[in-house]
């Protein structure tokens, strides 16, 4: 009870906000305000979400199938490239305006070239989402390890560290603020990919799952493919927010 209260107490503006926009919802449908084509009314939504629990369950499943592969493919990219970059300045400074150039380049503009060169439509899934991605924790990590306080290192010098030992107790744990805020907002970055290349050749997927029925007509599964999506991306983006909270306290 006492969990209630506090959560209560720190979320009662964001629960009544979400309430007032169902109600919102509710009003402009019953009443014809909205568009019965596009805005059907809950019930509709609601059968709707009871018919198609099993078919989003899947789409569910193979949007991760994609998702996770990039991630990793992206992260392991992001911390090696980046600690090169962050630690040897010659390097930094001939590459980074290279890496700069082809970062601001949307995956969306090179999709049409991926496809045609990529040996599968999995192949190239993996590689414009993990191409959008790897960016933001790319440069998270070379200023997280251009900016560690040099006392660290100086410590880590008296003690003789060196090589993996150095990495892994000094460079990687002292930059880890930088590169975990980097990587969770990147993840806002892999899911506009993920549902670009879902909506436009899978077979399923919660991004294909939305453009069927939407071209199909049948919004009441277009909103229910919608919402669902939605709830999946904020759980993900909580879970890693709460990760990254936990290894920062362990790092810290």
């Amino acid at each position: 009870m006492d969990k209630f209260k506090i959560f209560f107490k720190k979320y009662w503006l964001t629960v009544c906000i979400y309430a007032a926009l169902v109600l919102l919802y509710v009003y402009a449908t019953e009443s014809g305000q909205a568009n019965p084509y596009l805005f059907p009314d809950v019930e509709a939504i609601m059968n709707a979400f009871s018919n198609d629990q099993g078919v989003m369950l899947l789409n569910m499943v193979s949007s991760f199938k994609l998702m996770i592969p990039s991630i990793l493919i992206s992260l392991v990219i992001a911390l090696s490239l980046g600690t090169i970059l962050g630690l040897i300045e010659w390097l930094r400074d001939a590459l980074y305006p290279i890496i700069y150039a082809f970062s601001v380049i949307p995956s969306i503009l090179l999709s049409p070239f991926v496809l045609l060169l990529a040996p599968n439509f999995v192949v190239a899934s993996v590689f414009l989402i993990s191409y959008g991605t790897v960016w933001t924790t790319l440069f998270a990590t070379i200023t997280g390890i251009m900016t560690i306080d040099k006392r660290y290192l100086d410590k880590a010098a008296t003690l003789e560290l060196h090589g993996i030992k150095l990495m892994t107790k000094v460079i990687l744990p002292a930059a880890s603020p930088s590169i975990l805020a980097g990587f969770v907002s990147s993840l806002r970055g892999t899911f506009l990919m993920l549902v670009y290349v879902e909506m436009y050749g899978t077979q399923y997927g919660m991004g294909f799952f939305v453009k069927k029925y939407s071209e199909f007509g049948l919004y009441d599964h277009t909103w229910v493919g919608f919402i669902f999506m939605v709830i999946i991306l904020v759980i993900v983006m909580q879970l890693f927010e709460q990760l990254k909270n936990y290894i920062l306290k362990w790092t810290i």
